[in-house]
């Protein structure tokens, strides 16, 4: 590993023949690039080129080390400073280091070997900063939107706008929908454009965790609180702290539990359990559910105060079965993506593939798409998918027709079925025609009668 850029050193002596002797020792290394001053005010005037490295004499004639060392820090906080004296004195040293020195060295023949040790171990720090950087930069690309949450339907642009409003603020977002639309895909995107992307993402699956265990879970025990409680164990509130913390189906913690996370919101501090000691947190919530909390506060089910507190911005995620074309989009993503990480030729889809991926109604959603494409490129022939090849579930290959609506007229019924066939084709009048077998002209009169529309 190392670092893109050359390291850039400031020596800062007003012994010229002690300032070349460590620029000698320093310029062995190429990538250091090396410049030399010998008055505190010649460094502080060009720190604008901001150096990694500073070598800081103590003694200057136009100032002492504590003094310009905290000039540098209040411009630069994060270089990396070397004082180096004529006098062995430990207060001085511990002083310089407690105003943020990286290391003190004393004058004598071994100094420049020091120095050259400090610097290549300051050196290992940056590149491993960098790398740090650079795979940070990594994951937020991974879940830029654009990138992460493919589409091109009317509500994945939507979508990318939500999730663009979301990134600005701290406000709590609550996503719905049904199972593998992609919720915590939404709240990753979210958590890594927004100016909480260097904490951590947190997320736990409340339905997932035993409902004893759960508020542990959340907020961490103290040691012996319960049997096997070995040791203090913080929760997952103070491990998202300056980060996010994402609760998924929510909907599924019992209501005891409810009443606690709400005070715990209200107070943005919680109490390990078995412990007194209240611990302040400063995380950003997201929640998820495939139900629909407004009906579970109806039924019961649901605190009321809580799903207020919790509703914030509300992101609701279309299925996949309504999302038109946004099918294929996807499925050829995934095959790509597949083949490639299995050193496999790149597969497609057939026309009658396509057809019958866009006529199935995918209960599963995008998680069901990636797993059905995926065995469908192993299970296809040659490099085409034929439509036996898609192991699709029996039962759910069409479109689910609207509810008989026995007061109204065979016309009305037939406009109710047309609209939502055009609903889940994403307005393709063609695919509606071929799949009612019904003219398309006769799907246009509609729409100019004002029968249906296309939204």
């Amino acid at each position: 590993m190392s670092v893109s850029l050359p390291v850039s050193i400031f020596i800062v002596e007003d012994n010229a023949w002690y300032g070349e002797l460590l620029e000698y020792k320093l310029a062995q290394n190429p990538d250091y690039v090396i410049r030399r001053f010998t008055t505190a005010q010649a460094c502080l005037d060009n720190l604008s080129d901001k150096p990694d490295i500073i070598t800081l004499d103590y003694s200057l004639p136009d100032g002492q080390g504590d003094q310009v060392l905290r000039q540098i820090k209040e411009r630069l906080p994060d270089v990396a400073v070397i004082a180096i004296s004529g006098q062995e004195d430990v207060r001085t040293a511990i002083g310089l280091l407690r105003q943020g020195a990286f290391d003190y060295l004393v004058k004598d023949e071994e100094t420049a070997d020091r120095l050259w040790n400090t610097v290549g171990n300051i050196r290992k720090q940056l590149e491993l900063r960098q790398e740090n950087t650079r795979l940070k930069e990594q994951i937020g690309q991974k879940y830029d939107p654009q990138r992460a949450i493919l589409g091109e339907s009317p509500q994945i642009k939507q979508l990318y706008t939500l999730i663009d409003k979301a990134a600005r603020t701290n406000i709590t977002v609550s996503i719905s929908g049904e199972t593998g639309t992609g919720k915590e895909l939404v709240a990753k995107a979210i958590h890594f454009r927004s100016d909480r992307r260097d904490g951590a993402f947190v997320a736990v699956n409340v339905a997932a965790i035993p409902r004893d265990l759960l508020e542990s879970e959340l907020f961490g025990h103290e040691k012996g609180s319960f049997t096997g409680a070995i040791s203090r164990r913080i929760g997952r509130f103070e491990e998202a702290h300056k980060g996010t913390l994402f609760l998924d189906e929510i909907s599924e913690m019992d209501l005891g539990l409810q009443a606690k996370l709400l005070r715990v919101l209200q107070e943005r501090e919680v109490s390990r359990v078995g412990g007194n000691t209240r611990v302040p947190f400063d995380a950003r919530l997201m929640v998820a559910t495939h139900r629909d909390l407004g009906q579970e506060v109806k039924e019961g089910r649901f605190r009321e105060d809580l799903y207020y507190r919790l509703l914030g911005l509300p992101i609701v995620l279309s299925p996949l079965r309504e999302r038109g074309d946004d099918i294929l989009l996807l499925a050829d993503a995934f095959l790509k993506d597949f083949c490639s990480q299995n050193n496999m030729a790149t597969c497609s889809l057939s026309g009658a593939a396509q057809q019958k991926l866009l006529h199935y109604t995918f209960p599963g959603n995008v998680r069901e798409l990636k797993a059905v494409v995926e065995l469908a490129a192993v299970l296809a022939e040659d490099d085409e998918i034929q439509p036996q090849d898609l192991p699709l579930r029996h039962g759910a290959a069409d479109t689910a027709a609207p509810d008989i609506m026995p007061n109204e007229s065979l016309r009305t019924q037939m406009a109710a079925i047309v609209q939502r066939y055009l609903d889940v084709h994403n307005g393709n009048i063609l695919q509606v025609a071929a799949k009612l077998q019904i003219g398309k002209s006769t799907i246009y009169r509609m729409v100019q009668n004002n029968e249906i529309r296309i939204r």
